[in-house]
């Protein structure tokens, strides 16, 4: 039996890919069926028994993940900050973290990365020792996309590529590795890559040179890569439809209708709506007239009054007023959006504290 597992959790990154949200928010903290993303990392990583979790941050948005996570508690953990720089990639995150993971094993998890299955069993193997590093695997149709692995039939992984233009797999790498010490010493043999990181398909290639055991897992469930707005929309999708129950705690009056699978938070008011789950809609939000439709998530103190929404992504303290008809949409904390009378249909990505009339 190993040492100690210890969490390595990669939180950096500017995430100019969800921008305008990200000019003032971390993407990790970006709500997905209205809980930060980090959070799903944190809580699956503390359910695998992992108690101590390093968390690399960057200087532009360390200081708002410092406030949410605090000093890990709130999720059974014991957390270190670990500030990167400057973004020098996956491979440059285990290089900076080695003063705090020392000579233990840890799992790598990708901060903005959601899976649809627990990771204790692939801790539990890898705790039990037999392989150097363990990746899991997702089955995708653009592999060209992601890193690639070529694995036998014992999972036994053979070679990875980043981003192969000719893909010898679909299998993509899913931003969850297990790693021993052996790791570093593959670090410290590789070089930077074009775009002049430290990659760490390059370092499990290097493992894979020094003859070490790298082992696979074929993930069944989801796997959600949050980069973008669309992806992130289909996340809020993904997790509402697995994981939303129906919870009503606020005031739903006479003239209301529920359906389906809906959570209503406490001191909410619905007043003269219809509501169409999977919805998830927070704390102190106040609706009247309105349709909110399948797989929209609400944050908490939202009012919105004569419009209709689906499909879309509020976060808390927006403002919605006479909107006909929004759909497929981010919308910052903050926002307000009011109509002149327009009848049209409104796919939206708006930043924090816009303020937007149609």
């Amino acid at each position: 039996m190993r040492p100690g597992l210890k969490g390595l959790v990669l939180s950096g990154g500017k995430g100019t890919r969800l921008r305008p949200i990200t000019h003032t928010a971390a993407k990790q903290l970006i709500p997905v069926a209205n809980k930060p993303i980090l959070f799903f990392v944190l809580e699956n990583i503390a359910a695998a028994g992992i108690e101590e979790v390093g968390i690399v941050i960057a200087p532009e948005t360390g200081h708002a993940i410092q406030a949410a996570i605090g000093d890990g508690s709130l999720f059974g953990l014991r957390v270190t900050w670990i500030p990167q720089a400057y973004p020098g990639g996956l491979a440059h995150c285990v290089k900076i973290a080695r003063p705090f993971l020392g000579d233990s094993p840890f799992v790598m998890y990708l901060g903005d990365n959601l899976i649809g299955t627990p990771i204790t069993q692939f801790a539990d193997e890898f705790r039990a020792g037999g392989a150097d590093a363990t990746i899991l695997l997702k089955a995708v149709d653009n592999p060209s996309a992601f890193g690639v692995a070529t694995v036998d039939d014992a999972g036994r992984v053979l070679k990875l590529v980043e981003k192969p233009k000719d893909p010898a797999s679909n299998l993509a790498l899913v931003g969850v590795y297990f790693f021993s010490p052996a790791i570093h010493g593959a670090i410290d043999q590789i070089v930077p890559s074009a775009r002049g990181e430290l990659e760490i398909t390059d370092a499990i290639q290097q493992l894979l040179n020094d003859h070490a055991r790298v082992k696979s897992h074929i993930i069944a469930e989801w796997w959600l890569d949050t980069g973008k707005k669309d992806d992130l929309l289909a996340a809020n999708t993904t997790v509402l439809d697995s994981w939303c129950r129906t919870d009503v705690r606020g005031s739903v009056d006479a003239k209301s209708s529920v359906q389906g699978r809906v959570q209503i938070g406490r001191d909410t008011v619905v007043a003269n709506c219809r509501i169409r789950g999977p919805v998830m809609i927070g704390e102190r939000c106040n609706l009247r007239n309105s349709f909110v439709g399948p797989f929209t998530s609400v944050g908490n103190d939202t009012e919105i009054a004569d419009s209709i929404i689906q499909h879309a992504v509020l976060l808390e303290g927006c403002r919605l007023q006479g909107i006909n008809r929004l759909e497929d949409s981010l919308l910052g904390r903050n926002v307000t959006m009011s109509s002149r009378g327009s009848q049209g249909l409104y796919r939206m990505s708006l930043g924090d504290d816009s303020d937007v009339e149609v």
